[in-house]
């Protein structure tokens, strides 16, 4: 099964669009990411991240919406739910 993740661009450092590094937050974990996929995704905005690549934007909502889930599936784990 593949997941990916949202994270929040915090910059972007090559205007190169075949590699277009950025720096994404996953909830306080910062990690360098390639943005080429997404060449319309500015500072501030929402991408969802999978294998290092960042694959769509995503709207603010639902990044929220799958932080709220992903948050809820610890707390599930740490109870001994399913």
């Amino acid at each position: 099964m593949c997941l990916a993740v949202p994270g929040q661009i915090l910059s972007v450092s090559d205007d190169d669009p075949l590699l277009r590094p950025g720096r994404v937050s996953f909830g306080g974990l910062v990690r360098e990411v390639s943005l080429a996929c997404v060449p319309e995704a500015q500072v501030g905005d929402y991408v969802l991240v999978h294998v290092g690549f960042a694959i769509s934007r995503l709207d603010p909502a639902e990044a929220q919406r799958v932080f709220e889930a992903l948050d809820s599936l610890e707390v599930e784990e740490e109870l001994g739910e399913p």
